[in-house]
């Protein structure tokens, strides 16, 4: 009836406001889709293969997250590089 007809009519601004809002977070999600794939794909250029190790072989260790944990005993500039080969 009569009633309907003005409800809709009442509403029409925030139907579109909502259309609007739903146009916008559309377009927001496609380019944050594409900005976590470019990431990715920057991201992936760095990565190296693993070695896979098995049991037995020698590896030698890196110091570089050894450093604080050696600090205390000797002065931090005189400590190797590597350190010697390990069975694994």
């Amino acid at each position: 009836m009569g009633f309907e007809e003005k409800k809709k009519g009442k509403y029409e601004r925030a139907e579109k406001f909502i259309e609007k809002m739903k146009e916008i977070q559309e377009k927001a999600k496609a380019a944050l889709g594409k900005a976590q794939e470019d990431i990715k794909k920057y991201a992936d250029r760095k990565k190296a293969e693993v070695d896979e190790y098995k049991v037995g072989d020698l590896v030698i260790l890196s110091t570089k997250d050894l450093k604080y944990q050696m600090v205390r005993r000797r002065i931090e500039k005189l400590i190797e590089k590597l350190v010697r080969p390990y069975k694994v």
